[in-house]
């Protein structure tokens, strides 16, 4: 057995199965010291981390995709094997490992464990969920087991403040290179069966007593899919209900900013752009906010609960009927968030053709970037009352938005596949304990997504905003002019010669103008119409004033068939750079451009027409 050096291993990589904990140990580790890149895995994002032990050495940590085993199946698991085995890229391996193992599912759990023993590297085994298991009536012999593996055995518990503390105190003595024998004609599952007759007895015998009972609701077969649609339909009500205070307080001190900042400038082309470029555009998307956030406060409590997996599973039959199993679930969720991460989670799925037609539907799953956009013409065109006593009309039509956009991508998955599904690569998936979500995983996770979203409003949003405001202002009208001055600039001009192909959807130029900017980020629409309609205006608060503009100037029709554009509006730039990354064809990203293209021109198109038959 070799102690660490600790001028060796300084480079650690944290490995484990699915719902493990890993991630949350992670945290706990690293703080807010860690930086985010592009990655394979159900985190689909290569975490790298930064931790100071407790003789002062700095460690970078790795936070690898979860696996089930290192005989890889999918490309997550082939970039975990890859790395622990030092033959990812021109990356060295890491120089220990640190195994995470959930203790209350030992049989499944131990049996990756000792794949990682069978590679001979320093290993530390953090026995993760150790509290659960006391209560559940597990009694584990840590000692002895540490004697049999060769390696040090540290209980953690990665939900609670200070549950890696032990696993802190031992990464500067505690590496050991594992001692079993294991070969590769080694039968695993015998082994961790020797293990368990040896290590760990069960006092209880009803032990996992509530989560059967729990599951017999959530996983029935008519019950448990009426829960999950319970849960998505009151999910949708809250981001309208609960946002709206917290959206007003932004939107009155934007304009309160706005309005100082105007009175400190004088009247000429500055004052207009910080008024109406900069607090039109971005202040106007920034109000959306609260709505984003508190969609992704229930993504991750889903999550934190351990119910997605049982969504998953649930969903696997009527995924089935279109081609594709619960694989494609949660790649399909990720996408709620974004497209981005929910295309490279999709290498988690084992079958080619099954990843293809989920990155292609992928874009299909209403993203949070759609999100202002879908809450502003809402709020323009539906009006804000309840229905039955109980619920929000404004919130219905957001379900029905999100519920379109799901069935579209059923559909066209049931074409490209031809409602085959590939039996060979059923569902098989481990459900984890029901738990309390951790108010501190739930707290980062809402950050992260804060950071992302500020990141993008002073990156993409405002320099759009910006050159939308230099597109209206420029040029000027010439003399004798009788039309409004924004016909005359440059954003006019385009915008007028792009309007006759989209005239017979219902879209006017400002619309034209804001589908192309929207092609840098969704949410950019919002910040498109803004700026536009903020030309020349006196109104500091934005939203508002581009809400009452929109019920007022646009027709019903028109705001209808806009919505119906952006529930299948062709991807952002960037999403579309990742579909060419994980496929590798131009040919599929340049099909899938047109092919949601003639989706959103066709939808948009028979909805202007229905619309205006009633309006």
């Amino acid at each position: 057995m070799t102690d660490l050096n600790k001028d060796i291993y300084s480079r650690v990589a944290l490995v484990g199965n699915p719902n493990c904990g890993k991630t949350a140990l992670f945290n706990q580790l690293t703080g807010s010291r860690q930086k985010v890149a592009n990655y394979a895995g159900v985190t689909v994002e290569r975490k790298e981390g930064r931790f100071t032990s407790p003789e002062g050495r700095s460690v970078t940590i790795i936070d690898l995709p979860g696996a089930y085993s290192l005989n890889a199946t999918s490309p997550d698991e082939e970039v975990t094997r890859d790395m622990c085995m030092g033959k990812y890229r021109n990356e060295a391996a890491p120089d220990a490992l640190i195994c995470v193992i959930d203790a209350t599912n030992l049989r499944l759990h131990l049996r990756f464990a000792l794949e990682i023993c069978r590679l001979k590297r320093p290993t530390i085994i953090a026995m993760n969920m150790s509290d659960i298991a006391k209560r559940r009536g597990l009694e584990i012999d840590i000692p002895k087991l540490e004697s049999l593996l060769g390696v040090t055995i540290v209980p953690t518990v990665a939900t609670q403040k200070g549950g890696a503390k032990t696993l802190l105190d031992s990464v500067d003595h505690s590496f050991k290179t594992p001692t079993i024998e294991l070969t590769d004609d080694t039968d695993l599952h015998v082994e961790v069966r020797r293990l368990l007759l040896e290590c760990v007895k069960n006092t209880s015998h009803t032990s996992v007593a509530i989560d059967e009972r729990i599951d017999r609701w959530v996983l029935h077969p008519f019950i448990g899919p009426v829960i999950l649609l319970v849960l998505l339909f009151i999910m949708f009500q809250a981001v309208f209900s609960w946002a709206q205070p917290f959206m007003d307080g932004i939107q009155d001190f934007t304009t309160w900013l706005g309005q100082h900042v105007a009175h400190l400038l004088p009247d000429g082309m500055l004052q207009s752009l910080i008024v109406d470029g900069i607090f039109a555009g971005v202040g106007t998307t920034v109000a959306f906010l609260p709505q984003i956030l508190i969609l992704f406060l229930w993504i991750l409590c889903l999550e934190e609960s351990g119910y997605l997996p049982r969504a998953a599973f649930l969903l696997d039959r009527i995924m089935a009927s279109v081609g594709l199993n619960g694989r494609s679930f949660i790649p399909l969720l990720s996408s709620f968030a974004c497209a981005i991460p929910g295309i490279m989670a999709t290498r988690t799925i084992p079958s080619a053709k099954d990843r293809l037609v989920t990155i292609l539907i992928a874009p299909l799953m209403t993203c949070s970037a759609r999100l202002p956009v879908y809450a502003l013409l809402i709020a323009a065109f539906v009006s804000h009352k309840t229905v039955g006593y109980l619920f929000n009309l404004q919130g219905i039509v957001l379900f029905a938005l999100y519920f379109l956009g799901i069935v579209t991508a059923f559909l066209v998955a049931f074409v490209l596949k031809k409602g085959k599904s590939n039996y060979e690569n059923s569902l098989i998936l481990e459900l984890p304990s029901y738990r309390f979500p951790n108010v501190r995983d739930i707290a980062f996770g809402l950050w992260q997504r804060i950071e992302i979203f500020v990141s993008r409003v002073g990156n993409i949003i405002l320099t759009v905003s910006i050159l939308l405001w230099a597109l209206s202002s420029f040029p000027s009208p010439p003399a004798g002019a009788t039309g409004p001055a924004i016909d005359s600039s440059f954003a006019g001009i385009i915008g007028h010669w792009i309007q006759p192909f989209f005239s017979p959807i219902g879209f006017n130029w400002e619309i034209c103008v804001a589908l192309i900017l929207g092609l840098a980020a969704r949410e950019v629409a919002v910040t498109s119409l803004a700026t536009v309609y903020a030309v020349g205006a006196v109104d500091t608060d934005a939203p508002t004033q581009l809400i009452h503009f929109l019920s007022t100037q646009w027709s019903i029709p028109t705001g209808l068939a806009f919505l119906a554009w952006y529930v299948f509006a062709p991807q952002c730039f960037s999403t579309l750079a990742v579909i060419k990354k994980e496929t590798g064809s131009w040919k599929i990203v340049i099909g899938t451009t047109a092919y949601l293209f003639i989706l959103s021109y066709f939808c948009s198109f028979v909805t202007w027409h229905v619309a205006s038959l009633f309006f």
